[in-house]
């Protein structure tokens, strides 16, 4: 019976010791609330020494853990937090930790899941690139409808688009390989971005907070020149009081005819009403992932613009993004365990 008990207790994680009489006693553990909707057997590779508590936006009591991983949905998490006590250190799973600070205060050490998205966000900017140059909101309309003439419904949108009324031989598509695209926002996702358009042989200009060389890097400052000389511009930059705005009415009045902005950010880096007049006056075409309001309401006007693709901020629900993100979290647990220094840490304790 002691050797089953014994068995079990090392196959969950949890250290005991064997007592007086034989009896196995529990050591004192970390205690790590974690998202009661994930599948425990994500938190296989978790360090020993720690006993993991489920958290759910639904619990009716408190719960004292040390540790916690909040929801990747923020709503459900914000709804937990009042009833957990003794939170020394949140990890999560997520890049955006814009509502964390506020909702936990300044006493608390925030982690990011630094690199957990940067495949998943990259291949969904590429791929929004890609769909809006061949026209496959169009193409999909025209399957729906069955009718193969309306195929050449493209060319007059590239004319439209483009201001360019030449229309024979008729353009179908456009190309993405040799167009200059402008990256807003330079950190690890932005990189990955850059990496896969690399192939395409595109013009690369780069902006993040501060100048730097190799790559050449251009400051915030200088976004307003260079909004111009871009076919597609990347908005790619954390959310913060200075990026709120960034792209305005007077910015997307900067962009060239038919220049295609995609938001992979946040909905607010970009003002929603200069939006919609920019993409209802046929200048401009846009790819969003990240909207302001988020969630959308129905019946907003962005439902309703030409010349835009639109999904529900799903750029990094894959798979993969679940295991990534908590091989990430287990990382910095051990640090934390350890007594070494965190990787991602978005804010110290106070």
């Amino acid at each position: 019976m002691m050797a089953v008990a014994a068995n079990r207790a090392i196959a969950t994680g949890i250290p005991y010791i064997q007592g007086a009489r034989g009896r196995l006693r529990r050591i004192s553990m970390l205690r790590v609330g974690y998202p009661a909707t994930l599948s425990f057997e994500l938190f296989r590779d978790f360090p020993e020494g720690i006993e993991l508590i489920p958290v759910s936006d639904k619990i009716d009591r408190d719960i004292d853990i040390d540790v916690w991983i909040p929801d990747p949905y923020s709503t459900k998490a914000i709804r937990a937090w009042p009833r957990l006590r003794g939170v020394k250190l949140v990890l999560a799973m997520m890049a955006g930790t814009e509502w964390i600070p506020e909702t936990v205060g300044p006493h608390v050490t925030i982690c990011n899941a630094h690199g957990a998205h940067n495949i998943s966000t990259a291949e969904w900017t590429v791929s929004s690139i890609l769909a809006m140059l061949k026209y496959f909101p169009l193409y999909l309309d025209i399957q729906r409808s069955g009718i193969w003439k309306r195929r050449y419904e493209a060319s007059e949108h590239y004319a439209r688009i483009t201001g360019n009324a030449q229309l024979y031989p008729p353009v179908l598509a456009e190309e993405l390989t040799g167009k200059s695209v402008l990256l807003v926002g330079y950190g690890a996702i932005g990189k990955e971005i850059e990496r896969m358009l690399t192939p395409f042989d595109v013009k690369m200009m780069r902006v993040a907070r501060s100048a730097r060389t190799e790559p050449e890097v251009h400051a915030v400052s200088e976004l307003d020149s260079l909004l111009p000389c871009a076919d597609v511009i990347v908005l790619i930059l954390p959310s913060t009081a200075e990026s709120r705005g960034l792209i305005g009415k007077r910015q997307l009045a900067l962009l060239r005819q038919g220049a295609l902005l995609v938001n992979a950010a946040r909905g607010p880096i970009v003002d929603t009403d200069a939006l919609v007049d920019a993409l209802n006056s046929g200048r401009i075409r846009a790819a969003l992932d990240v909207t302001d309001p988020e969630p959308l309401p129905e019946g907003h006007p962005l439902w309703s613009c030409p010349n835009l693709l639109l999904t529900p901020h799903i750029g990094g629900s894959t798979p993969q993004f679940a295991p990534r993100a908590l091989r990430t979290v287990a990382d910095e647990l051990r640090r934390y365990m350890n007594g070494e220094p965190l990787r991602n840490v978005v804010q110290a304790a106070s």
